[in-house]
């Protein structure tokens, strides 16, 4: 296979374009860090370059979340955000918790539930219609925004500083060889680079390691979020309600639950989130999801509805003991790169803005003292001092507790948000990362889940279909194997091959070979870019990368 370095020999050197600050991600992290750099540019009279590389095809297609939004950030970035038209359209109405048996429920009476579940002044929304929104925001203000184009590449200068990154190069063949279509990629050169990918970023994560960002934290954990957009009977549509589960189909030492929101326009988001940390090989989060609408409690909001869209991704979930460090030379991570996410909530992008405006700002001071590729140490103490990092802190131990289980969780949860107000005396650790919690297969029975009816329940490759997902079909697979070997040997041997449950997009599946040998497959054309298979593989023999700029999921209002 040809490398970067001989493609660059052969077709380099790569154009270069510079920048005060490069922004990798246009989500709502980095498309605040952009609007924050250029407000203050404007207050102060004062030029800023600022740059917005976007993997999608365009703002928002890569975007999935539940979502009810926190306006608090927005507020404070825009505060005439209803004037300008942001997408909020539809304020929370009604809050609903629910213990879910097999065939029943029980609802928590709305005095008993901590202010974490409390949604009022909040909104139901669709998150990549906000970030379409910022994104216009953004470039009214002069921010450039380059959808399609992957940032595949960190670049460092002489001292090890981050200096940019680079775009991945397009047009290349499966076998890794440049086609007639080949274009080199580009270095964009800036005084700071943020990260805000989202969660298990592919270079924030390189970052981690190369920096030991995460020397002294506690590892970090993460969940699936599985979506689904229905159009609902008018007759059972709630504008604004919103709906948790906890319990079924879950079993209690497993941590998950569910969402259901009413959204304008007779449409509903109903989602399902699977902690990574789950230790039965034969779980499948996509399954459960699917017999979780069966329960007649969701049943009923969706029969005779109509299933429009579908995603999935990771969340990052480990919150304050998790975060990592934030800085390092020539840039910071903002966002879910991170890990800002406020798992007791069930909220991360008034996290994601706030971090985001916050990097920016202590950004912008640095170019203004002549400053370029230091640490903007700025940046995590202004956290430090921020309503973000005491309500992290409130959150601290919700993740925690309920990975103990259900009934015990959620009775500690309520301790320590009812009678402490999040500020118990103690805080509860991360033991280890998700992917060292599953065990052997030989230790659970298989998991039989029923098959799918088309109506209410669907199969991966029919939810793939109207994800939208797609990538150039001769290019380089995506999904990296450090050993090839390994997801037979190990993987199928010993865990029955989980990475065929625990993608939620049919990317991993075991086949005989003609000699009847078993093989791994990957159907990397599938793949929505969750991040679940770089997270829980075992053996951690999985690396997701970037692939070429604008493949993967479109989602058009996820």
């Amino acid at each position: 296979m040809t490398t970067t370095a001989s493609i660059l020999e052969q077709y380099g050197p790569r154009d270069t374009m510079e920048y005060d600050v490069v922004i990798v991600g246009g989500g709502p992290a980095g498309l605040a860090a952009a609007i924050k750099l250029k407000q203050q540019a404007a207050e102060k009279g004062s030029e800023v370059s600022v740059c917005v590389l976007e993997k999608g095809g365009e703002l928002g297609a890569h975007i999935l979340s539940g979502a009810v939004m926190d306006p608090q950030a927005l507020t404070e970035l825009i505060p005439d955000w209803k004037e300008k038209g942001a997408p909020l359209n539809t304020p929370v109405s009604e809050d609903r918790f629910l213990f879910l048996t097999e065939t029943g429920a029980i609802s928590t009476p709305h005095w008993m539930l901590p202010s974490c579940f409390r949604n009022e002044g909040n909104y139901v929304i669709s998150l990549g219609n906000v970030v379409r929104w910022l994104g216009q925001q953004a470039e009214a203000l002069g921010v450039e925004i380059f959808p399609g184009f992957a940032a595949a590449e960190v670049l460092y200068d002489e001292t090890g500083a981050v200096k940019g990154v680079a775009t991945g190069n397009m047009g290349v063949g499966r076998d890794g060889e440049p086609m007639d279509s080949f274009q080199l990629g580009m270095e964009l050169h800036a005084k700071y680079t943020l990260f805000a990918e989202g969660a298990r970023g592919h270079l924030g994560k390189q970052l981690i390691s190369r920096y030991k960002l995460d020397e002294g934290r506690d590892p970090q954990t993460y969940a699936i979020g599985l979506k689904e957009l229905w159009e609902i009977d008018p007759k059972m549509h709630k504008p604004g309600l919103v709906m948790h589960t906890a319990g079924w189909p879950l079993e209690h030492d497993t941590y998950g639950g569910s969402f259901l929101y009413h959204l304008e326009n007779n449409q509903v988001v109903v989602g399902y989130v699977v902690g990574l940390a789950y230790e039965n090989p034969y779980l499948s989060p996509y399954e459960e999801f699917q017999r979780y609408k069966t329960h007649p409690e969701i049943r009923k909001f969706l029969e005779g509805g109509r299933r429009i869209s579908y995603g999935a991704r990771a969340i990052t979930a480990g919150g304050l003991q998790s975060l990592p460090k934030l800085t390092f030379p020539g840039g910071a991570l903002i966002g879910c790169d991170a890990g800002f996410l406020n798992a007791s909530r069930i909220k991360g992008s008034h996290a994601a803005i706030k971090s985001g405006m916050l990097a920016a700002q202590a950004a912008f001071e640095a170019l203004g003292a002549n400053r370029q590729w230091d640490e903007l140490s700025a940046y995590p103490q202004a956290f430090a001092q921020s309503w973000l990092h005491e309500e992290l802190y409130k959150a601290r131990n919700f993740k925690p507790w309920m990975s103990k289980g259900l009934k015990l969780g959620t009775l500690m949860v309520g301790i320590d948000q009812i009678v402490f107000g999040g500020k118990a005396p103690w805080t509860l650790r991360h033991s280890k990362p998700d992917h060292a919690y599953l065990r052997p297969a030989d230790d659970f029975a298989p998991i039989n889940y029923p098959k799918p009816d088309g109506k209410l329940t669907f199969d991966r490759l029919s939810s793939v279909f109207i994800s939208n997902t797609n990538h150039t079909e001769d290019q380089p697979i995506h999904l990296t194997l450090k050993n090839a070997d390994v997801p037979v040997q190990t993987n199928l041997s010993k865990y029955a091959g989980p990475e065929s449950r625990y993608c939620p997009a049919g990317v991993y599946e075991f086949i005989k070979t003609d000699d009847g040998q078993d093989k791994l497959q990957i159907n990397s054309q599938n793949c929505v870019h969750c991040k679940t298979c770089d997270i829980k593989d075992p053996t951690q023999n999985i690396v997701w990368i970037t692939p070429e700029g604008g493949g993967g999921p479109n989602y058009p209002n996820m």
